[in-house]
């Protein structure tokens, strides 16, 4: 059994350092999960079920090579250690498939549907393949900062995340709501594409490469140690770990609400609010203020009030929220109150779950490090994403065919689909098994952690 990893404290520098690649994912994956649907169906024309299935699909494409990845940078030590080869290697190949998945119009016809289709298809699993460097990248995490640290990492992680999070909200409301608008009034979704929708997208691509190419240089590689555990040895005691297989569990099923939460909420704010550009700019600056004010609150009650708790706390304020959706059955000169509620209780229970993969990951690793005497950080970050994205693929493809009923005009001005409505309390309803699951089954906070801290 080899000896456990010694992880020293480390500056506010260093955590910075290593979370500023999560601007540049949180932007490009914020456009993908936040408003791709809405860019395919209400700016190109895709049918929704034809694009929740080519989301559905990278989001098997995720769940394939995160796994893979994480057990590839466990197994092989080189020259550059475990993690950075996957960050070096495939940076590149994500920025490229970002320009390429927004950016259709560059190289094909948009009125081919099966042609744009099969893009939007090859070029989103490409896109999701390539995202999976994450996981060598955020099992570097486990091995560089002891436990006491990770909240704080988690934390500025996710607020490099929100800020990415608030630039793609911005480019989302304000500047993609304009391009389809353009589209919508040209009668020719073939118009030239706007300089202010292309040169930004070409810059958050370089962005990305640029963020996670300077940490590959700037931080050292992670201390070598031995794992003589193979796969299918590591794989026999992950799958013997009762509570790592029933947290794995319970991301799998939340992850299939927010899923559809994150990728409805644009459509619903411009489909079924008919929201207006000054009414975007004003939800945006909500979102980023929300963002901020609960990323600080959530953490301080993890510090507090202990992870599960908080994360209850989280499910419920969701479950009661999200069916808002509900309130745009009544018809309203303007919806403009109801986005900003919405986008504020969303944006708050949202800001709460983003907090906690990074932190349980790590944990759960060093929990099965304390028994095993090898830290696996790699597998124990993969082996979620399987059922993870298995999850968050039903619910991409289910948004699409929800967003596939028939159309309602509560106003008389406007029609839009009925699933727009309804998918809200879909929603509550997941979450809130989610909720009680976590309740009754799932363990968070750990014996060994004030040993740790003391």
């Amino acid at each position: 059994m080899s000896e456990m990893i010694k992880r020293n404290s480390t500056s506010n520098f260093k955590k910075i350092v290593f979370s500023a690649p999560r601007l540049g994912t949180s932007i490009i994956l914020g456009i993908e999960g936040w408003a791709l649907l809405t860019l395919y169906t209400s700016g190109y024309g895709l049918h929704p079920l034809l694009a929740g299935l080519a989301i559905s699909m990278g989001y098997l494409a995720t769940a394939f090579f995160q796994f893979l990845f994480g057990w590839l940078s466990d197994a092989k030590y080189t020259r550059w250690g475990r993690r950075k080869p996957y960050i070096i290697v495939f940076a590149p190949i994500l920025a490229i498939s970002t320009v390429f998945l927004l950016l259709p119009a560059l190289v094909i016809d948009l009125t081919e549907k099966n042609t744009l289709f099969i893009w939007m298809l090859v070029w989103e699993i490409l896109f999701r393949m390539s995202y999976s460097l994450t996981t060598p990248y955020q099992a570097w995490m486990a091995e560089v900062f002891p436990i006491e640290e990770r909240p704080k990492v988690s934390q500025f992680q996710n607020i490099f995340n929100w800020i990415g999070n608030a630039i793609m909200a911005v480019f989302s409301m304000l500047i993609l709501t304009m391009y389809i608008g353009a589209i919508e009034d040209a009668g020719d979704v073939n118009i030239p594409i706007p300089y202010n929708f292309l040169i930004p997208i070409i810059i958050f691509g370089i962005l990305i490469m640029l963020l996670f190419y300077f940490i590959a240089f700037k931080i050292p590689k992670e201390p070598e140690y031995q794992i003589e555990s193979n796969l299918i040895q590591n794989l026999r005691t992950i799958v013997k770990n009762r509570n790592f297989l029933l947290v794995v569990l319970m991301m799998g099923i939340s992850g299939l609400g927010w899923s559809m939460l994150s990728s409805g909420m644009l459509k619903y704010l411009n489909d079924a609010l008919n929201l207006g550009l000054l009414d975007y700019l004003i939800a945006a600056i909500c979102l980023v203020l929300t963002i901020f004010i609960f990323l600080y609150m959530w953490r301080r009650s993890i510090e507090k009030s202990g992870k599960k708790k908080t994360l209850l706390y989280v499910f419920i304020l969701a479950v009661v929220s999200v069916p808002i959706t509900l309130l745009g059955l009544i018809p309203m000169d303007s919806y403009l109150i109801i986005g900003v509620i919405f986008i504020i209780v969303v944006a708050t229970s949202l800001a709460g779950w983003y907090l906690f993969p990074y932190i349980l990951y790590a944990d759960l690793a060093e929990d099965d490090e304390k028994s095993t005497g090898e830290l696996k950080a790699g597998i124990y970050a993969g082996f979620p994403s399987i059922i993870l994205n298995i999850f968050q693929a039903v619910g991409a493809f289910f948004i699409g065919a929800i967003f596939s009923l028939p159309n309602i005009s509560p106003t008389g001005d406007f029609s839009y689909s009925m699933g727009l409505i309804i998918f809200g309390p879909i929603v509550s309803v997941v979450l809130l098994i989610s909720y009680f699951f976590t309740k009754k089954f799932i363990e968070l906070d750990f014996g060994w952690e004030n040993e740790e801290r003391s």
